[in-house]
């Protein structure tokens, strides 16, 4: 099985272990004093987070998780939600050449994800519900 791997930097190793756990559903595989690493098989993901002195804000476009149905993204945010993260939602909105439903949630250095569902292709590249392949929040 190939993963992907995302290594983003964040100020606070401790604020973010916390909220990747919650929102992976899953701890870390290993902690030191500047980096942590998770491995996740669902998604087939290697992610880790690296301690830099500053971080300004979203260095990336976003991430996000693409899944099954809207029930799984229903889910997802449900989850979320009860675990006290707000979750920006755009249901049924056209994005990146597709109609999809989708949330949001923001890490505590700013980094955007998304978890989506896409329904159909699209011929336009967004609708006028919302910000094509970015958070409003």
């Amino acid at each position: 099985m190939m993963k992907a791997h995302v290594g983003i930097n964040v100020t606070d190793l401790e604020k973010s272990i916390e909220f990747y756990t919650k929102v992976f559903g899953a701890s870390p595989v290993k902690v030191k004093t500047d980096y942590a690493k998770f491995l996740l098989e669902e998604p087939g993901l290697n992610f880790t987070l690296n301690v830099k002195d500053e971080v300004s804000g979203n260095q990336v476009g976003h991430f996000g998780f693409q899944v099954d149905s809207s029930k799984e993204v229903n889910r997802h945010k449900e989850r979320l939600e009860q675990l006290g993260f707000f979750a920006y939602e755009e249901m049924d909105v056209t994005c990146c050449y597709a109609t999809q439903d989708k949330f949001w949630v923001t890490d505590p250095n700013g980094n955007e994800w998304e978890f989506f569902y896409t329904k159909t292709d699209a011929e336009s590249k967004m609708s006028e519900k919302g910000a094509c392949c970015a958070s409003t929040t």
